[in-house]
């Protein structure tokens, strides 16, 4: 470049707000978003969640009334967390493999409701279903094994995208679950269900509501960082995506979001394929808190995060503020 000053003046393209928008080089609008909700026994059932101001566990009739407003509001896309009950909590996590759990139950019911109007992505991890809050299976020592976790979840897998899911996210960091998972939904016929594999996904200390949210906090019994990855790597991501990409991933995720946006610009230079973010519990969280202080505006704080995902790379991003997000967008 050898424009210089008054020749190139930055601000002309600036100075009005046509200007600004036809100069924009990134985009947000509502299909870029995905709501994540929360799943409860009963009817009529709202729970606030504490640690997620303004976020519930909706029974499965809030849950068909919550993918109408989605459709409503443009959102493509649900992703669904089950609150299983206490006393359907097992060491092997076997509700996870039931037909009629309460994630299958809530599939056919947005399909009851909007036909196929929108997307449900599901989640495969045990740590909804286990009574020790671990993704996976335990040996005698309270190791999470790798290979009797994965032939758990490729049948949860299976049982999902036959209750009617059309993405099937794999969020336990079993090694080897995309593959096996891949080749389970082709051998049951399920050849158009997408898995979105939660490739990078580090031991991170924000994913404290989620937990609150889907039960499995008070139950934790020791930490995930023998299957989560650790916050100080980068190539390790890399490789992790790699390796999904091969076994038949059809697009990977970066959790949580803002802390890792350089994961996701990275991971988006190199892989050929859609990337999307998890604005997970904690962010949310931080940002309301914010808001709630006086620190910042609740909109300006939420949709200049939502940008800097896409500005990053992101095809997509999960967030609990997609309905907001959406309503914003719209006018």
């Amino acid at each position: 470049m050898t424009a210089s000053y008054p020749a190139t003046r930055m601000r002309r393209s600036r100075a009005t707000a046509w200007s600004r928008a036809m100069h924009r080089e990134t985009i947000l609008t509502p299909a870029d978003l995905v709501w994540p909700l929360f799943v409860t026994e009963g009817n009529g059932v709202e729970e606030p969640i504490g640690s997620l101001p303004g976020v519930s566990r909706w029974s499965l009739d809030g849950i068909a009334a919550r993918a109408k407003e989605a459709v409503a509001l443009g959102i493509p896309c649900l992703a669904l967390f089950p609150n299983t009950p206490g006393d359907r909590r097992s060491d092997d996590g076997a509700e996870a493999l039931n037909p009629d759990n309460l994630m299958c139950r809530a599939i056919r019911t947005i399909r009851d409701a909007c036909g196929d109007d929108i997307g449900v992505l599901t989640d495969v991890a045990l740590d909804p279903y286990t009574a020790h809050g671990q993704d996976g299976l335990l040996d005698a020592a309270g190791y999470v094994v790798n290979d009797d976790t994965v032939a758990v979840l490729v049948d949860q897998a299976v049982n999902q995208a036959e209750a009617g899911a059309d993405i099937v996210a794999p969020s336990d960091m079993m090694d080897g679950r995309v593959k096996a998972i891949r080749m389970a939904l082709e051998m049951a016929g399920q050849h158009n269900v997408q898995i979105m594999s939660y490739a990078a996904k580090y031991a991170s200390a924000f994913y404290g509501p989620f937990r609150d949210a889907v039960g499995s906090g008070g139950l934790l019994k020791g930490d995930k960082k023998s299957y989560q990855m650790d916050p100080g790597n980068t190539l390790e991501a890399l490789r992790e995506v790699a390796l999904d990409i091969a076994e038949g991933a059809d697009s990977v995720m970066v959790k949580p979001g803002l802390p890792y946006l350089d994961i996701v610009a990275r991971v988006k230079d190199r892989f050929d394929v859609p990337v999307f973010a998890y604005q997970v519990s904690g962010e949310y969280a931080m940002i309301e808190a914010a808001a709630a202080a006086g620190a910042g505006e609740r909109d300006a704080l939420v949709m200049e995060t939502l940008l800097a995902f896409k500005r990053a790379g992101c095809a997509g991003v999960l967030t609990y503020h997609a309905p907001l997000a959406a309503r914003i967008l719209g006018g």
